[in-house]
């Protein structure tokens, strides 16, 4: 491998969205830094089964006002 062309890989903390903490390697940040999850495993629908419509910008009414006229069976 060359030298010098690859990125720090070190020790940091990992703060689950239930308050839990982790420790694991990464190139993200500084030996030490804390990294704050907004979705993990815990909530994510992938992981839960628990899928919800986000409707972001309106983006899912615009597609049920788009299409609401198609009667397809």
């Amino acid at each position: 491998m060359k030298k010098g062309i690859h990125p720090d890989y070190h020790e940091i903390t990992l703060v689950m969205t239930d308050g839990s903490k982790r420790k694991t390697r990464s190139t993200w940040g500084k030996e030490g830094d804390v990294m704050k999850l907004d979705i993990d495993p815990k909530t994510h629908p992938a992981w839960t089964g628990q899928h919800r419509i986000v409707d972001s910008g309106g983006q899912v009414a615009r597609f049920n006002k788009r299409f609401s006229g198609l009667d397809i069976k």
